[in-house]
């Protein structure tokens, strides 16, 4: 099996242990005398078999990204720049919108805003590090397609 075919069934299982565990909520109480739609034992034991397998493939993933290198670095230092990176794309984009807004007064003698920082440069930031972030999803993306999953 291929890493992304794991990811992709790790996404599956997560999905999949939400709706368990909803389904669980909506049968674990009932009134007097009536019966469950589901029994509800049975979507624990449904459950923790998911979860089982989960915990296997979160292992074997990460088994599998520590021992994969592209360009000289391993699969978990490539994912833990993109994820560096979104969190700081994102804190700048916030501070660009924030900076980039107009202000107006409606007369002379009204407080004047101002800015603070360079929104053209700190734009130009932000589409370097856009492009550099897509640079990343794709590398990652091309490697969990042609990488075999180490089972755990």
């Amino acid at each position: 099996m291929k890493l992304a075919e794991a990811l992709q069934e790790r996404a599956d299982l997560n999905r999949r242990i939400a709706e368990i565990g909803e389904r669980v909520r909506n049968n674990c109480l009932v009134q007097e005398g009536e019966k469950p739609d589901e029994d509800p034992k049975e979507l624990i034991r449904e459950l923790d078999g998911c979860i089982d397998r989960l915990a296997s493939l979160m292992a074997g993933i990460n088994k599998t990204n520590n021992a994969t290198v592209v360009d000289g670095r391993t699969l978990t230092e490539l994912i833990a720049e993109k994820d560096a990176l979104t969190v700081k794309l994102a804190a700048y984009k916030s501070f660009v919108g924030e900076a980039g807004q107009k202000t107006s007064r409606a007369r002379f003698s009204e407080i004047r805003i101002v800015g603070t920082v360079e929104v053209a440069e700190l734009q130009k930031r932000i589409d370097t590090m856009s492009k550099r972030l897509r640079l990343l999803d794709n590398t990652l993306q091309s490697a969990n397609w042609t990488t075999e999953y180490i089972e755990q």
